[in-house]
């Protein structure tokens, strides 16, 4: 039933809206950071290997959450920017030459 005083107004909740997240990271990177590590761990089999898998742990988890605190879409960003550099280059300036759209583009 419309309200008669004003527009519909739809209620949004947070959670629809916010980005999948694991400890701090971007859940695909944290969940791949953790099969490495531990296959780094087992397949070495020994006390410095299990370390070594423990040290990439920290520092992956680190970098991760540092990502995802500056803008957890940065994985998504990093990907369009990858897909699209043969035609937008990220160049600005009076004189940048703009480049010509490649003859292999849809």
């Amino acid at each position: 039933m419309e309200n008669a005083n004003g527009p519909r107004e739809v209620v949004v909740h947070q959670s629809v809206n916010k980005p999948n997240m694991v400890l701090g990271g971007d859940r695909e990177l944290v969940l791949v950071a953790i099969m490495v590590s531990f296959s780094l761990g087992f397949s070495l089999a020994t006390w410095w290997g299990i370390g070594l898998g423990v040290v990439f742990w920290v520092a992956a988890m680190a970098a991760l959450q540092r990502m995802g605190k500056a803008d957890p879409l940065l994985r998504h960003a990093y990907l369009r920017h990858i897909r699209y550099r043969s035609f937008y280059p990220a160049k600005s300036g009076l004189h940048s030459q703009p480049l010509s759209t490649p003859l292999n583009w849809r």
